[in-house]
């Protein structure tokens, strides 16, 4: 197994590296292939919602648009990727129901017990410092509020990366996929760092594509 290489902590910030990303991200969202169901069938359908590094924010809007008399608010490390992503609300017409603000998954600028669930997909791997982000994710947290983490996992078999790498749109992202898996966790080290954490009682799972965190404070 190779040692993890770290890929970034600053988000994606160049106007054309976030520009491409939304391209990414959208064509992932036109083939049905945004994770919004799964959170959805983990309990995750009501109520005001925290997403942790909403990129251009398809993952969150797609959750907004299946559930009723929801809200959302985003932490995002990219203000370039903010702007997109209010564009993109704006497209959704959910502007009033989503509010993005740059932040950083360590030190999440909103009050203890603010929010019925929290959200990510895609951003563990960048998190400088996971022990913390996920002390911050309980305190942030109402009691019965839930979590739902996902991610890439660096051990992944080979055939699987080769079949992501010529799927992504546009071409110009697959070096970043490959960054992205190289700095991702495997199973044993994510369960690491989630002991002694107050998450350590999540429900930890991988699939052939990554790995899932889940649980209720």
């Amino acid at each position: 197994m190779r040692e993890r290489i770290k890929e970034t902590d600053q988000g994606i910030q160049g106007e054309a590296d976030v520009r491409n990303f939304d391209r990414m991200q959208r064509h992932l969202r036109d083939r049905g292939l945004i994770a919004t169901d799964e959170i959805i069938r983990s309990g995750i359908a009501g109520g005001l919602a925290l997403e942790l590094g909403p990129g251009p924010g398809y993952l969150g809007l797609e959750w907004l648009q299946r559930t009723g008399e929801t809200s959302l608010k985003g932490v995002e490390i990219s203000r370039h990727m903010i702007d997109v992503a209010r564009k993109n609300a704006r497209e959704y017409g959910f502007a009033s129901r989503v509010e993005y603000t740059l932040g950083r998954v360590e030190a999440i600028p909103f009050a203890d017990a603010a929010f019925d669930a929290v959200f990510s997909n895609g951003s563990l791997h960048e998190w400088s410092k996971p022990e913390r982000a996920f002390h911050e994710i309980h305190r942030i947290l109402k009691p019965g509020g839930r979590w739902y983490i996902t991610d890439l996992k660096r051990d992944m078999n080979p055939a699987v990366i080769w079949f992501m790498k010529v799927s992504v749109r546009p071409a110009e992202m697959r070096p970043g996929l490959q960054t992205s898996i190289d700095a991702a966790y495997t199973r044993s080290e994510l369960e690491t760092i989630l002991a002694g954490t107050p998450l350590e009682s999540s429900s930890l799972s991988e699939n052939p594509f990554g790995l899932r965190v889940l649980g209720v404070k």
